[in-house]
């Protein structure tokens, strides 16, 4: 009774919060951040983390396997395995810590956080409708229909738009159809991501490559650009350069004492946004919860995500096996480019497999 009555005290004062708050401030001071307008970066060999060599070099040649391009792992930002593997994208020459590759759907995450910045510099706000910055007509609804759909549903997935239409890229208004009232069906519909880009470009009177730059590019030596391919906008990048995105989001959006953001959005970003599925928070995927909507579905499977992964882990994931994936608990950032087998919009099996083998080694 007397610790409960210590506890309660503690939190009533505010004494709780600030314990709270120096912990994730400590946790930040402790990361290790590499140089903006360098190359070099500071390395934790596999005896310093902890890890068991033997195993980590098996696991490596079963990743070696799987297509995958570049894999990196960081412990408090410093890198404890790099590895590259197979051509460059353009098929001239060996992967290297030089060559860029697509983010493909992880690049989602990325968008997700320009759209909290631009909030947090007042330029938007996630209640606003779409048509704001879409204009009239944006899809085939009618106006009353239209006007429900607010900036909000495009980063929970749920505007309601028919994701059975023949192709989910589409952007036009055609291919934009009633099937739900927003916020009543989760359907992961990539195109309803897609037009964030004019948002983006519409409220700050800046290019996605402008504003990407000047708000975190610039700041954290992040290389990369976004390219139209097809009807999709993706992200290219150095796998180093997802490191670096990564870091920043474990930091909490604070790179070597500069911070880039500390809203309520990015602690949003990486709660369950709805309950349909609570697995999926701003454009980004979550472990550790209830249950789970894999896209394409409406059957909610019930556990966690990942199981063999750490509970507080959220993800970046792209297809063909584009992973960025932070755990907050462990320091830890691992990212994963490559090809994948099958043709899913995100690879599940492969971030299960990879967990499976890695987690017992991580441990």
């Amino acid at each position: 009774m007397i610790k409960f009555k210590f506890f309660k005290a503690l939190l009533l004062s505010g004494a709780f919060f600030q314990l709270v708050t120096g912990l994730v401030q400590a946790q930040s001071s402790s990361l290790y951040f590499p140089p903006i307008n360098s190359e070099d970066w500071e390395k934790m060999s596999i005896s310093e983390a902890g890890f068991d060599q033997e195993k980590m070099g098996e696991f490596l040649n079963w990743l070696s396997e799987t297509d995958t391009r570049a894999f990196l792992i960081l412990i408090d930002g410093k890198i404890v395995i790099e590895e590259y593997w197979g051509n460059k994208l353009t098929g001239l020459g060996q992967m290297d810590a030089n060559s860029y590759w697509y983010w493909a759907s992880a690049g989602k995450t990325l968008t997700a956080t320009l759209i909290g910045i631009a909030e947090e510099q007042k330029l938007l706000k996630l209640k606003d409708r779409s048509q704001k910055y879409l204009g009239t007509g944006w899809t085939s609804l009618s106006q009353k229909q239209e006007k429900k759909i607010r900036l909000i549903h495009h980063l929970t997935m749920t505007t309601g738009l028919n994701d059975q239409v023949s192709n989910l890229d589409d952007t036009t208004p055609s291919s934009f159809q009633y099937l739900a009232d927003p916020g009543k069906r989760w359907t992961y519909h990539n195109a309803t991501y897609t037009v964030l880009d004019k948002v983006i470009e519409a409220s700050t009177g800046m290019d996605m490559q402008e504003y990407f730059r000047a708000n975190i590019g610039d700041k954290i030596g992040m290389k990369g650009f976004w390219q139209k391919t097809g009807q999709n906008n993706v992200f290219f990048s150095t796998p180093r350069s997802m490191g670096r995105f990564g870091l920043l989001l474990l930091a909490n959006g604070s790179w070597d004492g500069n911070k880039l953001w500390e809203g309520q959005f990015f602690k949003d970003m990486i709660q369950p946004s709805q309950q349909l599925n609570p697995s999926y928070g701003y454009l980004t995927w979550l472990n550790g919860e209830s249950s789970y909507l894999l896209p394409g579905s409406q059957t909610r499977l019930p556990g966690s995500l990942i199981k063999s992964a750490p509970e507080d882990m959220y993800q970046a994931m792209g297809k063909n096996g584009q992973f960025l994936m932070v755990v907050p608990s462990q320091n830890l950032v691992i990212v994963r480019v490559g090809g994948a087998p099958g043709n899913l919009p995100v690879p599940f099996l492969l971030a299960r497999q990879i967990w499976d083998r890695l987690g017992p080694i991580l441990k």
